[in-house]
C-alpha cells in the first residue's frame, strides 16, 4: 500500500522557529516576559547579547558583531528552552507539561515582541549597506533576515506595528490553547465485547476494562487496530466519528478566531490573504501557485481513485454480504485490510509477527549506518548515571558518529510508545541546533523521534504493522536530517528550510521498506526468527498501491481545506460547512453528519496553508528515489552523495538548488504518478 500522510503536523513553536529563526533578533522589552517565567533567565542572556549588537557604531559593524552575534543570541535561546517546551508534549507530569505550554507562550510572545524593534532592523541594514564581505552561506541568512523583517511588519507605521503586534499575541494565546486541547483530549467510546469482533486479542488485552466494556480511546494502536480489523461496521462509525470531533466544538470556536486574526494580519501587511503571506517564503511562492499544482494533479489521480473506489465497493458487498452496500469513510481502513488479505493473501496480522520493533530498529540503524557511513552507539545508561534528562523510563539516547572520521556528529532520544497526555502521532522534535561558536568550538545537533507505536505486553514483544515500518523510516528521515547537517550557522542548521521542502528527505526514505532486500534484512518472526516468507513478501509488494488514489485524495482534501480556510480575505467562515462541502468535492466518500475534522487538525495552527507540502515535496521525493534505484538502495556511494548534497546543507542552499545538484537536471512529476500506479 501506498502510505500518504494524515494530519501529523510540526508543533506550531517548532515552525516559529524554523520559519522565523532568523527573526528572534531585537532585545526584549523586560515587561514582555514575567520574572518568574520558565525560560527568563534564558532571555535575559539573549537580551544582553542583542543590547550589546545595537550598541555597536554602524560604522564598526561585521558579520561578527552583529549577524554572527545575532545567530549566537537566537541558538543559546533554543538550546536553553527546547527541552523544557519540549515537556509540554511528552512529560508524564500535569505540572511539568503546564510549565512547558507557559513557556512556549512566553518564547512566542518574545519572538513577537522582537520583530517589532526597529534598532536592530537599522542594524542589521546598516551591515547590509556596507557591502560587507560574506560566505554565501552568510549573504543568504542577511538576505532572509532582512526579508523577514520586512515580513514582520517592519515597513509599517509605528502605529500599525502596535496593532499587528496585538494581533499576533492573541493569536498566539488562541493557537497554544487549540494544540493543548487536542493532545488532553481523552474522548473514551465504551465497547463491549460483542460490539468488537476479530479485533486481536493483543490488543484489547492493553484496553482497560470496566466489567465487560472496554474503553476504548483514541490513541492511534487502538484505533487503527480496531479500524482495520473489526467487522462490525457500527463500532468502526462509532471510533470514526469519536476521532473525527477530537479537540471538540470548543476548537472549532477557537479555529474561527485564529483565522479571523490572521486575516487581519495579512490585511495590515498588505497580502490579499494570509495563504499568499505564509507561502511567499517556501518554494511556491504564492498560494496560486498551490492552485495550479492542484489543478493539475487531481483530475490524474481521480481517474484511478475512481476504480479504487469501484473496487472499495465490490469488497464491501462481499464482506458484509449485502449487494447494495455504500462504502463509508468509517470503511476505509478495514476494506484495504480486506483486500491486502482476499485479494493478495496479505494478512495484516501474521505480516506483524515478521516487524518486532527490536529488529526494525536495528534494520533501520544498519540501512542508515551502511548509506551514509555513520554508527550509532547506545548510550542511555551512561547518560542516566550522569544525570541527563529523561522523561520516561522507556526513552532512550542514542550518539551518532561519522565512522570514517571517528567524530561524534549529533544524537537522538527515542520514544516509542503511546501514554497518556502525550503527543499523539508520530514527529521528530529539534531540541538543539548544530552550530559552530565564534571561538571554533561545536554544538551538535540533538533532536528526539517521538512515536506511538504498538507497547509491549507480557506474551510479546511491539509487533509493528508495516505501516508503522514506514514511518518508522519516514520519522528517522526528519532525525537524520537534523543531525547529519553541516551548517555552521544555527539559524540554517538542519531542518531549518522551505516549510514545502522540509518533508522531501524523510518521505524519500519510506521507499526502503518498499525494497525485497531491504526487508530482507531484518524481517523476522518474533518467536522463531525465521525470515518473512518469500511470497508473502511478494505479495506486499504486489499490494503496495492498492486504494493510492483514495489516499492521495485525502491528502488533497486536507490541504485544499487549510487552503481555502487560509484564503479566505476577512477569515469569517462557517468552517464545518465548508469541511464539510470540501469533502464531497475532493473525495468519494459521502460525508458523515455531526463531524468536525477541524477541530484535531492540528497542521491548521503549524503549518497554516502549509499542508499541500506534503504531496508537494513527496512529487521531488519519489524524483529523488530514482537516483538510488539507478544506484543500488544500499549503495554507500549514492549514499554519500545523498548526504553532502541535501541532508548535509540544511538552510545554506536554495531548496531547488539542492535537487539540481543532486540530479543533476531537473526535477520530473512523472516518477511520483508511477509510484501512485497513475498514469497521466
Amino acid at each position: 500500500m501506498t502510505r500518504l500522510h494524515s494530519p501529523n503536523p510540526l508543533p506550531a513553536w517548532m515552525v516559529t522557529l524554523l520559519m522565523s529563526i532568523t527573526l528572534l533578533a531585537p532585545a526584549a522589552v523586560a515587561s514582555e516576559i514575567p520574572p518568574d517565567s520558565p525560560i527568563a533567565p534564558a532571555v535575559a542572556a539573549a537580551d544582553a547579547t542583542i543590547a550589546a549588537i545595537v550598541a555597536v557604531p554602524d560604522a564598526q559593524r561585521d558579520y561578527a558583531n552583529t549577524l554572527g552575534a545575532l545567530d549566537d543570541a537566537v541558538t543559546r535561546l533554543q538550546t536553553d528552552v527546547m527541552m523544557t517546551i519540549f515537556m509540554a508534549y511528552v512529560s508524564t507530569d500535569a505540572a511539568e507539561r503546564d510549565r512547558g505550554q507557559l513557556a512556549e507562550e512566553h518564547l512566542n510572545t518574545w519572538v513577537i515582541a522582537l520583530n517589532k524593534r526597529e534598532d536592530l532592523y537599522r542594524a542589521v541594514k546598516a551591515l547590509a549597506t556596507s557591502s560587507p564581505t560574506l560566505t554565501p552561506e552568510q549573504q543568504r541568512y542577511l538576505d532572509h533576515t532582512l526579508r523577514d523583517f520586512r515580513r514582520a511588519g517592519m515597513e509599517l507605521t509605528p502605529e500599525k506595528r502596535d496593532q499587528l503586534k496585538a494581533l499576533e499575541l492573541e493569536e498566539n494565546k488562541v493557537t497554544l490553547d487549540f494544540e493543548k486541547n487536542i493532545r488532553d483530549d481523552e474522548t473514551i467510546v465504551p465497547l463491549s465485547a460483542a460490539e468488537l469482533p476479530d479485533v486481536p486479542e493483543a490488543v484489547l488485552a492493553r484496553v482497560p476494562r470496566v466489567g465487560d466494556v472496554y474503553l476504548c480511546g483514541l490513541d492511534a494502536p487502538t484505533y487503527m487496530a480496531i479500524m482495520n480489523f473489526c467487522t462490525r461496521e457500527p463500532t468502526r462509525a462509532k471510533m470514526y466519528i469519536a476521532y473525527k470531533r477530537k479537540g471538540g466544538k470548543r476548537n472549532i470556536a477557537l479555529l474561527e478566531k485564529i483565522l479571523q486574526l490572521r486575516a487581519q494580519r495579512a490585511r495590515l501587511l498588505g497580502y490579499p490573504h494570509i495563504a499568499d503571506y505564509n507561502t511567499e517564503p517556501r518554494m511556491v511562492k504564492n498560494a496560486a501557485t498551490v492552485l495550479a499544482f492542484y489543478e493539475k494533479l487531481r483530475p490524474i489521480i481521480r481517474k484511478k481513485a475512481l476504480a479504487d473506489f469501484e473496487e472499495y465497493r465490490r469488497a464491501k458487498a462481499q464482506a458484509s454480504g449485502d449487494p447494495n452496500a455504500v462504502v463509508q469513510a468509517w470503511d476505509q481502513f478495514f476494506l484495504d485490510n480486506w483486500l491486502l488479505r482476499n485479494k493478495f493473501a496479505v494478512d495484516a496480522q501474521r505480516v506483524q509477527e515478521y516487524f518486532p520493533m527490536e529488529r526494525v530498529v536495528e534494520g533501520l540503524f544498519a540501512v542508515t549506518q551502511k548509506l551514509y557511513g555513520l554508527e550509532y552507539k547506545d548510550v542511555t545508561e551512561a547518560a542516566r548515571a550522569a544525570g541527563r534528562r529523561f522523561w520516561h523510563d522507556t526513552v532512550k539516547l542514542y550518539e551518532v558518529w561519522d565512522v570514517e572520521k571517528q567524530t561524534q556528529l549529533g544524537e537522538f532520544y527515542w520514544d516509542p510508545f503511546p501514554r497518556d497526555n502525550k503527543y499523539g502521532h508520530f514527529a521528530v522534535f529539534p531540541l538543539q541546533p548544530r552550530k559552530v561558536w565564534a571561538d571554533g568550538s561545536l554544538q551538535r545537533p540533538t533532536c528526539a523521534v517521538v512515536c506511538n507505536f504498538p507497547p509491549p505486553s507480557a506474551e510479546r514483544p511491539s509487533l509493528m504493522t508495516h505501516e508503522d515500518v514506514e514511518t518508522l523510516f519516514h520519522e528517522f528521515g526528519h532525525a537524520l536530517h537534523n543531525i547529519l547537517t553541516e551548517a555552521t550557522i544555527g539559524g540554517q542548521s538542519g531542518t531549518s528550510t522551505a516549510l514545502d521542502f522540509v518533508e522531501l528527505p524523510s518521505q524519500m526514505f519510506e521507499n526502503w521498506v518498499w525494497d525485497a532486500g531491504v526487508l530482507g534484512t531484518f524481517a523476522r518472526h518474533y518467536r522463531t526468527g525465521e525470515p518473512i516468507p518469500p511470497d508473502l513478501l511478494k505479495s506486499m509488494l504486489a499490494a503496495r498501491n492498492v486504494s493510492s488514489a483514495v489516499k492521495a485524495e485525502r491528502q488533497v482534501y486536507y490541504g485544499m481545506l487549510d487552503l481555502t480556510y487560509h484564503m479566505t480575505p476577512d477569515g469569517k467562515l462557517e468552517t464545518t460547512r465548508i469541511a464539510n462541502e470540501l469533502m464531497e468535492s475532493c473525495e468519494l466518500f459521502p460525508f458523515v453528519p455531526e463531524t468536525y475534522v477541524q477541530a484535531g487538525f492540528n497542521h491548521l495552527t503549524g503549518y497554516a496553508a502549509g499542508y499541500y507540502g506534503y504531496l508537494w515535496s513527496d512529487v521531488y521525493a519519489q524524483d529523488v528515489f530514482t537516483v538510488f534505484e539507478q544506484g543500488g538502495v544500499l549503495s554507500p556511494e549514492v549514499g554519500r552523495r545523498w548526504r553532502s548534497a541535501v541532508l548535509a546543507r540544511g538552510g545554506t542552499v536554495d531548496e531547488m538548488q539542492m535537487l539540481v545538484d543532486f540530479l543533476g537536471r531537473e526535477p520530473r512529476m512523472e516518477p511520483f504518478l508511477k509510484y501512485l500506479g497513475l498514469e497521466e
